[in-house]
């Protein structure tokens, strides 16, 4: 990690496996997210989907102007626990829901002009103060894999050129996009460049603009001040054009580890080091991307003198984590930090083979550790049936 982390002070009082938020190094995060934005005159959104842990929520309200959703539930938690502004886009809203989330969000942003046209009456009836916008497809992303490419060809997300009904521009305030992953101010320059060249006409006269997340602004070689000045220059083109912008990740980059502790070592052609964790249902993207997390204190394979395989406690073959190399022979007992976890690892866990949802703690300024959740039998019983 590139900023100082205190989690080695309290490994022996945490509980595994659990996610441990690092407080101090939130708040840096957020800092400079509050920074880019008293800079470049821009909203900042915290995106849910990429950092829900809301017992950080009175933190985060101190420096964000509030939340995106995708969809009913994840309104609720912000209008519930951030109570600033929320902005609901989803795929496709649903008859049974559409009312009680145009009653709690201050934006709502439909995927194509069938669901504009279905719900704009109804969310202005419900909402009269309600802010519509539709999300658009520049056609062009700079997303590293196909899956996370919101641009890709036949995507589902957004509204391309041709498709545009501008017989509802007046219907809308303002548009969306989304189409970048963990990416630079570089790329989001690329992408307006592509934005403005397909809605140019619309943007004149839109409110506001939302460029959607994946800014990974807290990166360490992020250029923040290029962000900034793109942000200042956009919004001079467009008449001071109200500007959002609503990473996740950023928020919750390098705040904070899964710790997991090694349950036994086997031998099979090299040693394998089974952990009481799983890349299936605590580390999703490791199998989805696929990415190699870093181990605090491990390095590649054969580069220190003790390989091992780190395999999750599934009974599915394939939930391997990677193999690392250790100064030292592991131990069982031993716990394991896993680097940089807090932020779209436990918003998708799952309790697949029954295997225990890991704890949510923080690690509070003061140096104290706070387990705020802890899951039971019943947890994993209660989403069957």
């Amino acid at each position: 990690m590139h900023r100082k982390s205190k989690i080695e002070s309290v490994l022996d009082k945490i509980p595994t496996p659990c996610y441990v938020c690092e407080e101090e190094l939130l708040e840096e995060n957020l800092k400079l997210l509050h920074y880019v934005k008293e800079k470049s005159g821009a909203k900042i959104l915290l995106a849910l989907k990429g950092f829900a842990m809301w017992s950080t929520f009175d933190l985060v309200a101190k420096y964000l102007d509030g939340a995106t959703a995708s969809g009913l539930w994840e309104a609720k938690l912000s209008n519930e626990e951030l109570k600033k502004e929320t902005h609901t886009y989803s795929p496709a809203f649903k008859d049974d829901e559409i009312e009680e989330i145009a009653k709690i969000s201050n934006h709502i942003i439909f995927n194509s002009f069938n669901q504009l046209k279905k719900y704009k009456d109804i969310v202005k009836k419900i909402n009269p103060n309600i802010s519509i916008g539709i999300r658009v497809n520049p056609e062009y992303s700079a997303a590293p894999v196909d899956l996370y490419n919101p641009c890709g060809a036949f995507s589902r997300l957004g509204v391309i050129k041709k498709e545009f009904d501008e017989s509802e521009i007046n219907s809308l305030d303002g548009l969306h996009f989304h189409a970048l992953c963990e990416e630079s101010a570089e790329a989001l320059e690329n992408v307006l460049k592509a934005f403005e060249e397909k809605f140019k006409k619309i943007i004149k006269r839109c409110k506001w603009v939302n460029f959607g997340g994946g800014h990974h602004i807290t990166r360490e070689d992020y250029e923040v001040e290029k962000l900034i000045n793109i942000i200042k220059d956009f919004k001079k083109r467009y008449n001071n054009i109200e500007v959002y912008l609503e990473p996740g990740e950023a928020v919750g980059w390098q705040t904070g580890p899964l710790i997991a502790t090694v349950v036994d070592i086997i031998h099979n052609g090299m040693d394998i080091a089974i952990l009481d964790t799983s890349a299936e249902a605590h580390m999703p993207d490791v199998l989805a991307m696929p990415y190699r997390p870093d181990v605090r204190g491990a390095a590649k394979p054969l580069e220190k003198k003790y390989t091992y395989r780190l395999g999750g406690n599934s009974c599915l073959a394939g939930d391997i984590i990677g193999d690392y190399s250790f100064d030292k022979p592991l131990k069982i007992g031993q716990k394991i930090i896993f680097e940089d976890m807090i932020h779209y690892t436990f918003v998708k866990n799952t309790t697949f083979n029954g295997i225990k949802l890991p704890s949510l703690a923080i690690l509070k300024k003061d140096g104290s550790l706070k387990i705020v959740k802890e899951f039971k039998y019943e947890d994993f019983k209660n989403r069957l049936s």
